[in-house]
């Protein structure tokens, strides 16, 4: 025995008392999970997790002597619960400053929102941060180089699915709060673009395979989502017209005419209170042959109800849901049931 010491055993440190030659137990602190073991158990990035903690508040990790990051057990759950809810089309300042009751209590309310990919977030984790710095430094080659390695260790869907969709998510947050610029979404845009090329090229659609056309409508002007949906119509067999970003109704109906499109897919992003938009979707309805389904994805969705239910569009929650959407509408005299929607 080792008296008047404090000695470290098995997770507990271990108080001698020089005086009673007692020894008491007391439980070491739970913080002691340095933020690359949170990223990678949690599936979000280093640069999320500290922009949750600085400008939300989300979690308040414990330093150490060299101001390394320590997060409890209890932390680890938080950004877990706010990255499931984020998912389900939550703001980030929406639910930051719930309690974790209250955070458990909305995600088993939205469970079916929330994608739950098994043990994904280890090996998916290293490739979202690669991607974030790449986009951060405007690093084009090194953005590449990392989606391609992600392609080949996840698959194409899966680099769609589990690296460019939070990676997505990641930057509009980032740009929501000022940590990035437009140019560097404008950037990621454009690598996206080239990933998109590529991928058709590789898909090798039928001439016979049905069109879907992909815009955001007029004064939504992020296109991420839609180069998203784009991609994972292409993987899915479709032949996809990309038509980019803020178009006015009448030139994405006269693509869809001119095309004969089976489908439309918009995606809405920002901003959540544009007054125009529902005028917008209603003329794009309306000058749509009825057999063209119209469907809208995008974290500014929600913001739209009216609109929505008046177009009768197909509101689509993930990517998954969007493949699903999308093999049934090919299906010979199929229509997507109207309450599919949620």
């Amino acid at each position: 025995m080792v008296y008047g010491l404090n000695v470290k055993y098995s997770g507990f440190i271990v108080y001698t008392d020089p005086i009673y030659c007692r020894i008491s137990v007391k439980k070491m602190p739970d913080a002691h999970h340095p933020i690359q073991l949170v990223s990678r158990l949690t599936g979000l990035s280093m640069h999320v997790i500290r922009i949750w903690e600085q400008r939300y508040n989300a979690v308040e990790p414990q330093r150490t002597s060299t101001n390394r990051r320590l997060y409890s057990q209890q932390q680890i759950e938080r950004l877990n619960l706010l990255r499931e809810l984020t998912q389900a089309g939550y703001n980030i300042s929406q639910v930051a400053q719930l309690s974790t009751g209250k955070l458990r209590k909305l995600v088993r309310e939205n469970s079916t929102r929330i994608p739950h990919p098994a043990t994904e977030h280890s090996t998916t984790a290293p490739f979202l941060d690669e991607c974030v710095t790449a986009v951060q430094s405007l690093d084009a080659p090194a953005l590449n180089a990392t989606l391609k390695r992600a392609s080949t260790a996840l698959g194409a869907m899966g680099l769609l699915q589990r690296v460019v969709a939070p990676l997505a998510q990641t930057l509009g947050a980032l740009w929501r709060d000022g940590t990035i610029t437009a140019a560097h979404e404008h950037f990621a845009s454009a690598v996206m673009r080239v990933i998109l090329g590529n991928a058709a090229k590789s898909s090798g659609a039928l001439e016979h395979a049905p069109v879907l056309i992909v815009a955001t409508p007029a004064g939504q002007v992020h296109e991420l989502g839609a180069l998203l949906v784009a991609a994972t119509a292409v993987h899915c067999g479709w032949r996809v017209t990309y038509l980019g970003a803020s178009l006015p109704a009448a030139e994405i109906a006269g693509a869809a005419q001119l095309s004969r499109a089976r489908a439309v897919a918009l995606s809405l992003v920002y901003p959540e209170d544009d007054p125009q938009l529902e005028g917008e979707l209603v003329r794009l309805r309306e000058a749509l042959p009825p057999q063209t389904a119209l469907l809208v994805g995008g974290r500014a969705m929600s913001a739209y109800p009216k609109a929505l239910d008046k177009t009768d569009a197909v509101m689509i929650d993930t990517l998954v849901q969007l493949g699903s959407i999308l093999d049934d509408l090919r299906k010979p005299h199929n229509k997507v049931p109207r309450k599919l929607k949620r």
